[in-house]
């Protein structure tokens, strides 16, 4: 039997993403701006507070602490489990609103000694769903939280939505919505060219285009993808402001995490859409030292980097812990 064409093979390979089990599973970014958290601290916690909690030794205990009580009160996310590993010089905690096997969260990583990260221009947010963005509004200005959009509609619409900055400077939307399995509902990332970016989106990842709005009137346009309707799932929101082809990145942001049932095939086909539109493997498929977790990586033609764990191991890796 006559081996099949390049083209035809690739045809098959690029369409492994679609019939892949992907989800998010959780979004990375740096903290460490102690001095916010140490203003939160004082606007929020009472005398008996301070008392135990100024009592304690470890600085790094105290640092996190506070930051993880920011997420859970302000929020109403859970501290789900969390890691020290000093020989790295790093901690990490996983905050969200159900179990990690099947709600995305985030993963708060404190390096050790570094009080302040440069989030950049590029970054846009995180999004909570919420059936009532007025309570959580309401509920965040009393912890001390900062509002930075009062909650409303844009002109002409109807969705009612607000954003607030957490201790470190990053930004989430609250939107009101009806009640949703995915509370943490979109990560919004700024691209230099949108048609390119979704269709990278889509031919490696295997995501669909749900939805796009262009406004004139703010100059940007926006595109929303993912493997489930909206009120489903978390999104990737790609924002495009006219006229504008590169951000800065910072080095607060790090990377979003997607579930995958094959990364060496989910990197072949990567590797491939990276040779069409931009982007490249950032690290080959294998194992993780220790951990045995296979993943791969790669950043997208903007620069955003994402990284594919294997399903199987992911689940194991989260009942070892």
């Amino acid at each position: 039997m006559a081996e099949a064409s390049p083209a035809v093979a690739n045809a098959e390979l690029l369409e492994w993403p679609k019939k892949d089990k992907r989800r998010f599973l959780h979004a990375v970014y740096r903290v460490g701006d102690l001095d916010r958290t140490i203003k939160y601290v004082f606007n929020t916690l009472t005398a008996p507070d301070v008392v135990d909690y100024f009592g304690c030794l470890d600085v790094l205990t105290f640092f996190c602490t506070f930051v993880f009580r920011y997420y859970t009160e302000c929020f109403g996310m859970e501290l789900l489990r969390k890691r020290d590993v000093p020989e790295e010089k790093y901690s990490n905690a996983f905050l969200g609103f159900g179990p990690e096997q099947s709600y995305f969260v985030v993963e708060l990583t404190y390096n050790y000694g570094v009080t302040s990260y440069d989030i950049g221009t590029g970054f846009g947010h995180l999004a909570i769903a919420t059936e009532d963005v007025y309570k959580m509004v309401e509920n965040i200005r009393a912890k001390g939280g900062n509002v930075t959009r009062e909650p409303g509609p844009l002109k002409g619409m109807t969705t009612h939505f607000a954003f607030v900055k957490d201790p470190d400077g990053y930004i989430f939307e609250l939107i009101q919505r009806g009640p949703t399995p995915e509370p943490l509902c979109q990560v919004m990332l700024r691209v230099g060219d949108l048609g390119r970016s979704i269709k990278f989106y889509e031919k490696a990842l295997g995501m669909k285009l749900l939805r796009t709005i262009d406004s004139p009137e703010l100059k940007c346009a926006l595109a929303m993808l993912g493997y489930a309707e909206e009120d489903q799932t978390t999104v990737l929101e790609l924002a495009y402001s006219y006229g504008v082809t590169e951000y800065t990145k910072g080095n607060a942001y790090a990377q979003v995490a997607i579930s995958t049932d094959d990364v060496y095939k989910s990197a072949e086909v990567v590797n491939l859409v990276t040779q069409e539109l931009g982007g490249k493997i950032t690290r080959q498929p294998g194992p993780i030292p220790g951990l045995n977790t296979k993943i791969t990586s790669f950043v997208d033609p903007d620069g955003w980097k994402t990284v594919l764990v294997d399903n199987e191991d992911f689940l194991k890796e989260l009942q070892s812990e």
